[in-house]
């Protein structure tokens, strides 16, 4: 370790958006040309409230090619079906890591929890060139397959990476990625070593606390709920604060570095690589044999 700390360099406010029939949700960026994210395309955290379009709710079928979907629950559940044939159900805790490579159909239904809610947060992964048309493929987490790692006023489930060496059950993911969900009791210390040059974000949804820590213990006071993005450096620190735990999603990854074209579900390297897809799309030789269309 060089002892380099990242600091933050931006802090954003998600925004409100609607998403398919009715699916509320906080939106802290979204694909884009400019591919500032590299390798992370868009990060939701959604509330399922009112519908806003009858009787359907939630994300009726839908394609996507060129990229990793990442739905992790907290409360309520997602049941969900593709053109694979797959079907199952994404409850609190779990999480589901979907591979689309060439193209896959499927819909995600959320349904309310006891408290009559649904949260959770999806991260869109970018693919390389390279893999972009591969098979597609599912990573399927149960809550009880995450480990939880404790240390000193420190709860961190690891999905992705690892910590206090305890490794993540998601693994071969091209973009080598850290995904965790940390809580800090009040005043707790958390520090990460992170690859130099990986890009890292963090989703701060509860409380508040220091991020972005130096070697004097000088961070940003944060409060919930916003998304920060660190400068470069080989390890993160956050401190809750005295009189509140702090709860965030901490995202690494390895950037590809190569331009993108994105478009709606798509997200591939060229133009025509999209024009391409819509084609398929059209002439239904998106997926071969779709169990839904």
């Amino acid at each position: 370790m060089n002892n380099t700390p990242r600091r933050i360099k931006q802090i954003i406010e998600p925004q409100y958006v609607i998403e398919g029939a009715g699916v509320l949700l906080r939106r802290a960026f979204g694909p884009k040309r400019t591919n500032l994210f590299d390798p992370f395309l868009l990060f939701d955290h959604f509330a399922f409230n009112d519908p806003v379009e009858g009787p359907i709710r939630g994300f009726p079928t839908h394609p996507h090619r060129g990229i990793e979907t990442v739905t992790y629950m907290l409360e309520g559940n997602v049941r969900h079906r593709d053109s694979l044939g797959n079907t199952g159900i994404i409850g609190p805790g779990d999480v589901q890591w979907m591979t689309s490579g060439r193209g896959i159909l499927h819909e995600e239904m959320p349904r309310r929890g006891p408290s009559g809610a649904i949260y959770g947060f999806q991260l869109w992964v970018n693919l390389p060139a390279a893999q972009k048309m591969s098979e597609p493929r599912y990573q399927e987490v149960n809550a009880d397959s995450i480990p939880v790692v404790e240390v000193e006023g420190a709860q961190v489930r690891v999905v992705a990476g690892e910590f206090g060496g305890v490794p993540g059950p998601v693994t071969e993911i091209a973009a080598q990625p850290l995904y965790m969900d940390v809580t800090l009791k009040p005043e707790a210390e958390f520090s990460l070593p992170v690859p130099e040059g990986h890009f890292t974000i963090a989703y701060v949804f509860e409380g508040e606390g220091l991020f972005g820590l130096d070697q004097a213990g000088q961070g940003e006071f944060i409060q919930a709920v916003h998304m920060l993005v660190f400068e470069d450096g080989d390890h993160l620190r956050v401190q809750a604060g005295a009189g509140s735990k702090v709860r965030f999603m901490l995202m690494a990854g390895a950037p590809f570095r190569e331009s993108i074209a994105p478009y709606g579900p798509f997200v591939m390297n060229t133009v025509e690589e999209i024009q391409q897809a819509l084609y398929e799309l059209r002439n239904g030789t998106f997926v071969e044999n779709p169990a839904i269309s």
